[in-house]
């Protein structure tokens, strides 16, 4: 399975089968999963190093900023070297990273590999451009929506996995799975994956500096990226506080909170549907109930029924499937952009969404710490009415853009 790729624009006539697809999904929600595993134990972690509970989300936080600088800095490599070398090298990193973490014994050591797991784990957003290459172009959106909810089940199964681990072996034994979970993957990549050599010759210097060209010359990036990053920025935030919020006011054990984390995972279902729908031409109004789904989850969430563990839980499912579907709807088109540099506009992307996710799991600790769980339903509201806000306005002034 290993056949050479050569050139962005010379993708296998037949596309991705769709035992690839699986196989593609499957590395990205268990490379993703890396990112999330310290989410809903932070409780669990911080006090066991030193760390006071205003600054546990650091953990999280930094771990997403970890991620943002990869992306930033390794994920434009895969427009100039070879994917599958550079895919394998990341997940190495990452795989001693993670055993780092499992046996680390102070705060400072524990925050910086942290950091580290998250540069780390950029390979996924190398399997994803690889993908958008080899699926032709009426299929594009739904290749990419499968292989984005293997993505998202890594995400929204990380945490229930963690807090089901942690409760029964400890935290460290999380991170100790994780980086045997590497392993494997490493295997697979090394087997499975396709090779692509990109045509693009400049070096990483000039590489790095077209991103700014890029950025500059694309408006739907920016735009696609400021409503994802404010998105997800609310997403973190109820994540990184909502197990707090169910420890300590509603008395879930480590494993309740692992089967209320369980319930999210019902949102994945919205990548491949939003795949369908900008396949479709539908992006646009796909992209307005995303963004107005969002705010109604959290505002949901200031009713009596909404304040239950029930009204949690839907709250965790409705901003799940809202962030879900507009990260693939901002994905199909920033790939449509230009196929030669997907890598980098991918990288730019994702980059913007990880920031904002970090914001918003820094935040997570001290506002529920000084104004308590309806500190975070009121950001967390603000946070996509901002994004429906921007978004209305520039769909006013280019009516005809997607």
């Amino acid at each position: 399975m290993s056949t050479p790729l050569t050139s962005a624009s010379h993708a296998p006539t037949q596309g991705l089968t769709r035992a690839m697809v699986l196989l593609f999904a499957f590395c990205c929600g268990a490379i993703v999963a890396n990112l999330y595993y310290a989410q809903p134990i932070v409780e669990l972690i911080a006090p066991d190093l030193g760390l006071s509970p205003g600054s546990a989300s650091l953990i999280v936080s930094l771990t997403q900023i970890g991620y943002a600088l990869g992306l930033l800095f390794l994920v434009p490599l895969s427009d100039l070297v070879e994917n599958r070398t550079l895919m394998i090298a990341t997940a190495v990193v990452a795989s001693i990273s993670l055993l780092g973490a499992a046996t680390m014994e102070h705060a400072t050591g524990f925050l910086l590999v942290s950091l580290i797991v998250g540069f780390s784990s950029v390979s996924v957003q190398m399997l994803i451009p690889l993908a958008a290459h080899l699926a032709p172009e009426k299929s594009r959106g739904q290749v990419v929506g499968n292989i984005m909810s293997g993505l998202l089940l890594g995400i929204l199964l990380a945490r229930p996995l963690s807090s089901l681990v942690a409760d029964h072996f400890g935290w460290r034994a999380v991170f100790m799975g994780a980086a045997g979970v590497m392993l494997a993957i490493i295997g697979v990549l090394a087997v499975n994956i396709p090779k692509r050599v990109p045509d693009h010759k400049a070096s990483y210097g000039q590489l790095l500096a077209s991103l700014v060209t890029l950025l500059r010359r694309h408006p739907v990036l920016r735009q696609r990226a400021l409503y994802q990053g404010l998105l997800f920025a609310a997403f973190s935030l109820f994540w990184t506080a909502v197990p707090v919020e169910l420890a300590r006011h509603h008395g879930l054990s480590q494993t309740q909170i692992a089967v209320f984390a369980l319930v999210g995972a019902i949102g994945a279902i919205a990548a491949p549907l939003a795949g369908r729908l900008a396949d479709a031409g539908l992006t646009r109004r796909a992209s307005a109930l995303a963004m107005i789904l969002a705010p109604v989850a959290f505002a949901w969430g200031l009713t009596e029924p909404g304040y239950s563990i029930v009204g949690l839980a839907i709250t965790g499912v409705l901003l799940d499937f809202a962030v879900q579907m507009n990260m693939v709807l901002g994905q199909r088109a920033v790939y449509a952009l230009d196929p030669a540099s997907r890598g980098r506009l991918n990288a730019l992307y994702m980059t913007s969404i990880f920031v904002g996710g970090a914001i918003g799991s820094a935040l997570a600790s001290s506002l529920y710490e000084h104004h308590g769980w309806q500190g975070v339903i009121a950001l967390g509201t603000a946070l996509p009415l901002l994004a429906l806000a921007i978004f209305t306005v520039v769909t006013v002034k280019t009516p005809a853009r997607g």
